[in-house]
């Protein structure tokens, strides 16, 4: 009788690992930086809305500190009016067109103006004012001095003598609630955003 005998073979089998590298094309590279401008541009945006608007100034008004074309963000909500803020007024007026001006006095505040000396008086003190082209001596129809009523302020130009502005019956005292918001920084030109109060361009 034959002696059976057993057989054992071992396979071993190895598994190779196979990398297969998809190569994106050039469009979906830009399709890909596209889609995050994008998104980008949209928050921007969004921020903005809610929190900033962009307005434009026309006229020489507010020379030297602001010129004719620039542009400004302006803080649209939650805004305290202090003294010194530049704002846009769109407040009814004979030019039909908003205002960027500089508030002076604020509800309560009496204000009252030397055209000789051309210095302005805020409760009874001349206020510093680095940021104005000229003395002020242009009146307009001013006649103080004038105390201030609450909700109201006093605005006026920094170029004192090429400004219609609260001293004119044509403007008047501003309401608040015609504050459309106060400027928080320039948006354009971007090489200078910062607002200075002295700044000489």
């Amino acid at each position: 009788m034959r002696k059976q005998e057993n057989y054992s073979v071992t396979f071993n089998i190895e598994n190779e690992n196979t990398q297969v590298t998809t190569k994106k094309s050039g469009w979906d590279f830009v399709y890909s930086w596209l889609d995050s401008l994008v998104f980008a541009i949209m928050l921007i945006l969004v921020v903005f809305v809610l929190a900033f608007r962009i307005v434009g100034v026309v006229g020489d008004s507010m020379n030297p500190t602001l010129k004719s074309g620039e542009w400004l963000a302006i803080k649209a909500i939650n805004t305290t009016i202090n003294r010194g803020d530049i704002v846009i007024v769109t407040q009814p007026n004979d030019i039909d067109e908003p205002l960027v001006k500089r508030v002076i006095a604020i509800g309560g505040d009496t204000i009252d103006i030397d055209f000789k000396k051309g210095e302005v008086k805020v409760n009874n003190e001349v206020i510093d004012e680095p940021y104005i082209a000229d003395l002020t001596n242009r009146r307009g129809d001013f006649t103080g001095p004038v105390t201030i009523p609450e909700g109201y302020v006093f605005v006026m130009g920094d170029n004192r003598n090429d400004s219609l502005d609260s001293r004119f019956n044509s403007v008047g005292l501003i309401d608040e609630r015609y504050v459309l918001g106060v400027a928080e920084f320039r948006f354009y030109p971007f090489d200078t955003l910062e607002i200075k109060d002295n700044e000489q361009k």
